[in-house]
């Protein structure tokens, strides 16, 4: 099985689904785990550290707002002695759980309890519900010490949710009717996410041994995780910009199933027939009323069938409702709107550059970002002189590793890129070997505090080799360890990421915690939140390893090296200085231009550190400030140099 390397963060939603062989065992706890630990780069075995984590996992993963359990419930599993430890262990290699399976006669009793408490509440909240206030704000971070103050956590979980529905003032509109289908809907999707917990049987198992695999891999480090081939299709769809479908995104609502986007390209979006807004009611002639979304999905997916037939109601411009049936074939699509996008931006008697990149992504039969990098810089330079270019990176949470690696490539010359140290103490040299530039002017990388692994290697390296400014939040997030996933083997009986390894850049720095610091300081919205990797559980230490820029050729067979020193040495990338003898001057213009911004000082006056937003923030009089002021620098910087000759 070919290893795949990236780095990765986040999850994007699907609609496909991975068949396995056959639902989890017991046995295949062990098995899976013992995979995850031939990989791990520090841990090989199952000990009472990890133990301890385990459980703790297990009980956060299902109680992650701390709804269910008092803290007198869970005291237990979070503090057992090492006796206990042992114990779990001796069992673990017998294939048995009893420890386990206690803890998940707790959580079916913690359920059974609070389902009795929610069905009190919504009865209460439908009949006595018109004017209700917001619950004052409660930090949920312990668990309630007493079941009425469980109770009463939940019941101002569930007025924030009523509330956060309530589309009107009007009473005739804020009726009993209307609160109770907003709380059946709320109750829905809790004892969707409970039954799993509850089932009995085989399928028990099967969800038992998922949710001791999750927890045990989560245990590990902060990004080791095991996946359901659900959660296994939408970071694939993320990696590979990919996927067969219809190309709809649908959102469950209290007013049913809506379609939320359209994916550029894909079959909906091309036949003109679906609108953001049309509610599905009907998929292949059957009726959704009373089906769950899990169901629906399973619908939209078909059985091997080509079409499908939907069946719509949407709302005419005077707001009357009509019903249409749409019928559409599922293609293969490639996710146009999470790939690369390009402006440019008039300058003297030429062009800056904007390139966005949301993520290091590449697929067999798709191109790649350093593909698309690539088409952007020669229809940029088509467009006018390409003074200069801005990296946009603030968002992008990581990708394919060799991909870091060849976007890195495009704006240096042969040289080391980044250095992988793997547990065996095997350390790898990943380098350009291509002596064409790409691209040799000004460069800005915009960061923020959510650009992480992929997108660190890229700003620390062309940081190293001074080809680049990186600018924005203080520093990235600081993800310097690679992982190895099998979300994309299409033979994988089980979907996992392990950390196998760190990565250096060839100064030998780690950006592992400590993020890549930036030049020049630009806050973005992300600036306020304890967003970064140290805020995680289990992450992994900072340190760093010898510089491969003294002798570029260290990774060299010392029986080529003759011949690449003859051959390939002139071709190595220096370190330039020009952009470090600007910088004082760079950063001096770059505040005055910000403290003096009245748009800026207005934005940095609103950043709330308490509401992590859920959407852009207003425009504050311009479309981008971190952008604009990104090419402010690079203006500067195309300025200072032509002052210098």
């Amino acid at each position: 099985m070919m290893k795949r390397y990236f780095f990765v963060f986040f999850i994007l939603i699907g609609h496909s689904l991975f068949a396995l062989p056959e639902e989890l065992k017991k046995t295949d706890v062990r098995n899976s785990l013992e995979e995850i630990f031939s990989y791990h780069f520090e841990h090989k075995e199952l000990t009472p550290l990890l133990v301890k984590r385990c459980f703790k996992s297990f009980v956060e993963q299902f109680d992650t707002q701390k709804l269910y359990f008092v803290h007198s419930e869970v005291r237990h599993f979070l503090d057992l002695t090492s006796s206990h430890y042992e114990s779990v262990i001796e069992h673990y290699y017998m294939d048995e759980y009893p420890e386990f399976e206690t803890l998940n006669r707790a959580i079916k009793k913690a359920i059974e309890r609070t389902r009795i408490w929610r069905q009190e509440i919504i009865r209460d909240l439908v009949v006595n519900g018109q004017n209700i206030e917001p619950p004052s704000f409660e930090n949920s971070i312990q668990y309630p010490g007493t079941p009425d103050q469980l109770k009463q956590r939940l019941k101002t979980q569930i007025i924030r949710f009523l509330l956060s529905e309530k589309k009107s003032e009007d009473p005739e509109v804020w009726t009993p009717a209307r609160r109770e289908k907003i709380l059946l809907f709320f109750e829905k999707h809790y004892q969707r996410f409970e039954e799993p917990y509850l089932c009995r049987g085989e399928k028990g198992d099967h969800y038992l041994a998922l949710h001791i695999l999750k927890a045990m891999a989560r245990s590990l480090d902060a990004h080791t995780a095991f996946f359901s081939p659900e959660e296994a299709f939408e970071m694939r769809t993320a990696l590979e910009k990919k996927f067969e479908g219809i190309g709809v995104v649908l959102k469950e609502g209290v007013d049913g199933v809506e379609v939320a986007d359209l994916i550029q390209g894909g079959p909906a979006a091309l036949s003109g027939q679906i609108q953001v807004g049309d509610f599905l009611f009907g998929i292949d002639g059957r009726s959704l009323e009373n089906a769950s979304y899990d169901e629906v999905l399973k619908a939209l997916k078909g059985s091997g069938k080509k079409e499908v037939y939907l069946d719509l109601k949407r709302f005419d411009s005077q707001g009357k409702e009509y019903q249409c049936q749409v019928s559409l074939k599922r293609e293969k699509i490639l996710m146009q709107e999470d790939r690369l996008t390009y402006q440019a931006e008039p300058f003297a008697d030429g062009i800056i550059g904007k390139l966005t990149l949301p993520s290091f992504y590449e697929s067999l039969d798709a191109p790649s970002c350093e593909m698309d990098i690539r088409e952007a810089l020669k229809d940029l330079k088509r467009q006018g002189k390409l003074y200069g270019l801005v990296l946009d990176l603030r968002e992008n949470l990581g990708g394919f590793l060799n991909q870091a690696v060849k976007v890195s490539s495009l704006f240096i010359t042969s040289g080391v890129v980044v250095i992988s140290k793997y547990a065996q103490g095997e350390v790898q040299y990943l380098r350009n070997i291509d002596p064409r530039l790409y691209y040799n002017g000004p460069m800005v990388i915009l960061t923020s505090k959510a650009s992480a692994s992929a997108a660190e290697i890229v700003a620390q390296a062309l940081q190293d080799y001074g080809v680049a400014l990186v600018v924005g939040d203080e520093s990235t997030y600081g993800k310097g360890s690679i992982q190895y996933q099998t979300v994309t083997d299409d033979k994988a009986n089980a979907f996992f990421k392990v950390t196998v390894g760190r990565y250096y850049t060839v100064l030998g720095r780690s950006t592992q915690i400590e993020g890549v610091k930036t030049d020049i300081l630009i806050p973005t919205e992300f600036s306020p939140y304890n967003i970064r990797e140290r805020y995680l559980e289990y992450p992994l230490s900072n340190d760093q390893i010898a510089s491969a820029y003294v002798d570029p050729l260290t990774d060299v067979d010392q029986n080529a090296k003759l011949w690449f020193q003859k051959n390939y040495i002139l071709y190595i990338q220096k370190k330039e200085s020009v952009w470090r003898k600007m910088l004082s001057k760079l950063q001096a213009n770059s505040s005055y231009r910000q403290t003096h911004d009245p748009n800026y000082k207005l934005f940095l006056e609103h950043l709330n550190p308490l509401t992590f937003p859920s959407e852009k923030e207003p425009n504050w009089g311009t479309e981008d400030l971190q952008m604009n002021e990104a090419v402010n620098i690079v203006r500067d910087m195309v300025a200072l140099q032509l002052s210098r000759g």
